[in-house]
């Protein structure tokens, strides 16, 4: 069975408020036009979730949601995962692990440096510096169980953002 993973980083952030948290930092105006449009995106190329899985900072819940909303996918099954947070990849391959066998398609939304981190070791042959603001990796694996997802052989197949 094909099974794949978009990893999608938050969109553009607010850094207006300073004295703000960085987990409660919303997203700006861009960030806010950049969401739907890279939801289209993935609509146009037929990338539907099953599940979405996000981080639950203020501004990856807003960039999750908005989205969804796009690929019309329920924002009320959006899973929010606090471990997202800032994480690191081997927390990435943790909760793809968890994901149900029936799931096909799951999108990730997290933040920087870890899923740069992890969207460079899903394929020898994908390499990026920086994933940007609102960008997209996807692969995808012939792979039954997700919980072999990171032993899996896997092709990325995807990398979009915005203004590419």
């Amino acid at each position: 069975m094909q099974r794949t993973l978009v990893l999608i980083r938050h969109a553009k952030s607010s850094w207006a408020n300073p004295l703000q948290s960085d987990f409660e930092r919303p997203l700006n105006d861009r960030g806010k036009e950049e969401a739907p449009a890279m939801g289209k995106k993935l609509k146009e190329k037929n990338i539907i979730p099953d599940l979405i899985l996000s981080s639950s900072a203020k501004r990856t819940r807003q960039t999750a949601k908005r989205i969804a909303k796009e690929v019309g996918y329920d924002a009320d099954n959006i899973k929010w995962e606090e471990k997202l947070y800032h994480c690191i990849p081997s927390v990435f391959e943790e909760v793809i692990n968890d994901v149900k066998d029936s799931v096909k398609t799951v999108f990730i939304v997290a933040h920087n440096p870890g899923i740069t981190e992890f969207a460079n070791q899903l394929s020898p042959l994908f390499r990026i510096d920086n994933m940007p603001t609102c960008g997209m990796v996807a692969a995808k694996t012939e792979e039954a169980h997700w919980n072999n997802f990171s032993s899996a052989k896997r092709e990325v197949f995807l990398f979009e953002y915005p203004g590419k």
